[in-house]
């Protein structure tokens, strides 16, 4: 399974009780006022910044810390000014790895970034190194029980959809990131659990890794991840599902 496929379900599995609830909302708030600085506050017109909200509210942000993150991206509040860093870089077994990071200190974040890296048999590289290898995405994810693929696939034929296909008996969907918007508008109307919508980078291709070799990815990624201004973190490794349950023991 693909690093972005693996992970996502690594996440979904793990759920909100292995991170500080404070500490995510602080991500979701940094997500959602960057967003809005960029693109507006419609959500209509601003898929990136629909995406936050979804993502803030699937994991129960109160509606008030979203509308203030809103009004201090577009201005009406005074708050701290955030800066946008994309990490990229390599991580054990040569998969690629990138972070997109929110940081309001960018003297402090670097740092961090590049000991997490470098302490877990990864390096930290130059900017485009390694994003050449993803494509951005639309990615959406309906809970298994209440339709099957191929009825998802009919009822999507006139829609912007690149691939559907079942992942652990969830239905995965991916569209151009142009098309996103339709088909998450379109599904987020059916009496579907979308466990994943959002605009995402896919790999290209992928790096296949043994046993060590996995066990030291999924940590670097969780390090990653679990980094104070880190929002996303996107990476191409492949790990079988042989060896994801050895490690699961």
């Amino acid at each position: 399974m693909s690093g972005h496929s693996k992970w996502s379900t690594i996440k979904r599995k793990k759920g909100v009780t292995d991170a500080k609830r404070g500490a995510l909302f602080t991500k979701f708030i940094r997500e959602i006022t960057v967003a809005a600085r960029a693109g507006g506050e419609d959500l209509d017109s601003n898929p990136r910044l629909r995406t936050a909200v979804l993502k803030a509210k699937a994991n129960n942000m109160p509606n008030d810390n979203i509308d203030r993150a809103i009004k201090k991206g577009v201005g009406n509040v005074e708050g701290v000014v955030y800066e946008e860093i994309r990490y990229e870089g390599y991580g054990p077994g040569g998969v690629a790895i990138m972070v997109d990071c929110i940081t309001d200190n960018k003297n402090r974040t670097t740092p961090e970034i590049r000991s997490i890296f470098g302490k877990n048999g990864g390096n930290l590289g130059e900017t485009g190194s390694v994003n050449y290898l993803f494509d951005r995405k639309g990615v959406i994810v309906i809970e298994a029980g209440k339709v099957t693929e191929d009825e998802v696939i009919e009822m999507l034929l006139d829609f912007d959809v690149e691939d559907v296909k079942s992942e652990e008996g969830n239905i995965e969907i991916t569209t151009s990131p142009e098309g996103y918007v339709q088909v998450s508008d379109f599904l987020s109307k059916k009496d579907y659990n979308l466990i994943e919508n959002q605009l995402t980078y896919v790999p290209k291709t992928t790096v296949a890794l043994d046993e060590k070799k996995a066990g030291q990815c999924l940590r670097i990624m969780e390090l990653l991840e679990d980094q104070d201004d880190a929002q996303e973190v996107y990476s191409n490794y492949d790990i079988s599902d042989e060896i994801m349950a050895k490690l699961g023991e």
